[in-house]
């Protein structure tokens, strides 16, 4: 499998200097854990909610760009050295792209989906493209293929898809690749966490305001109560938005992409049971063990032989 990834330190950010490294990597990757289940839950319920996808995606990136642009100018030399390719790698593939096409793919299939076709195909993304871009052939092939046959039988297990149409499985296995790159655009960014959270929300929220205000894309931000906004200004804007941006680098920085890619194998196991009672989603046998069989193929691929640490 990949090793992992190092992020150097920056502004004072250096695991070396944090004595108990690993518990913190894995606080922060459990709390990233339940953040990916709430973004599936989100994503999901958005395609219902008054709100349109513009709103929620200016919601997941205004929060955080707001918090952290104080940030801004101590990183901007940091910032400027970061080469085009790794902006475009980390600012696509966890900013507005990666959510349009998870936020769309939702819509047409369900919160199980969401977490399953991109948290739970996540490592086989990574392996693609790190053979398409570094000629890196992936030591765990078999497991990648228990993931791919997981993801056939969610798809066979889903009635509703078979009826109408895959273009949501397409959408959403589209934002895995997407978050794949992501992941490999953190290995030697030389971003700390917040400067990683700074790539994400800054481009996301200036494409976004003048496409809403201008009426480019539909919102309905000014009419909504915020009562009725709450729930995705805390799952998408501080959660996802502000929490899992840092969470997740510090959890790289800290365990590596291997047992990163293992404890988030639990994030669409945990999206599928929630969204029984929350989302009233109905929970199959064959979409519980095409769910377990994805789990099972993501944790057997982020064991390898030798794992250095960060």
């Amino acid at each position: 499998m990949l090793s992992s990834p190092s992020i150097p330190a920056a502004n004072g950010f250096s695991p070396q200097q944090i004595p108990l490294r690993p518990l913190v990597g894995y606080l922060a990757i459990a709390v990233t854990v339940l953040v990916w289940a709430g973004f599936a839950l989100s994503t999901r319920a958005a395609s219902g909610a008054q709100l349109t996808l513009g709103d929620v995606a200016l919601i997941r990136s205004a929060i955080p760009a707001l918090v952290f642009l104080p940030f801004l100018p101590k990183r901007m030399a940091m910032l400027k050295r970061l080469p085009p390719h790794r902006w475009l790698m980390i600012a696509a593939g966890a900013g507005l792209p990666f959510f349009g096409l998870a936020a769309m793919g939702g819509a047409q299939t369900s919160a199980t989906h969401v977490g399953a076709l991109i948290a739970g195909t996540t490592p086989v993304s990574v392996a693609v493209l790190t053979w398409v871009f570094y000629r890196q052939r992936p030591d765990a092939l078999l497991p990648l293929g228990i993931v791919l046959v997981g993801v056939a039988a969610l798809i066979g297990a889903s009635g509703n898809l078979a009826a109408g149409s895959l273009s949501g499985v397409a959408l959403l296995l589209s934002a895995s690749l997407l978050w794949g790159c992501y992941t490999l655009g953190l290995r030697g960014s030389g971003l700390d966490p917040i400067g990683c959270a700074l790539v994400l929300a800054l481009p996301s929220t200036l494409v976004l305001l003048p496409l809403l205000a201008t009426g480019v894309l539909p919102s309905n931000l000014t009419q909504v109560r915020l009562a009725e906004a709450m729930p995705y200004i805390l799952a998408q804007g501080i959660g996802v938005g502000l929490i899992s941006s840092l969470t997740y680098a510090i959890a790289i920085a800290r365990l590596g992409v291997a047992k990163c890619a293992a404890i988030g194998a639990l994030a669409p196991a945990i999206a599928a049971v929630l969204a029984v009672p929350l989302l009233h989603e109905a929970l199959s046998m064959g979409t519980i063990l095409a769910v377990l069989i994805i789990c099972a193929g993501v944790m057997l691929a982020s064991r390898p032989k030798r794992e250095t640490d960060a």
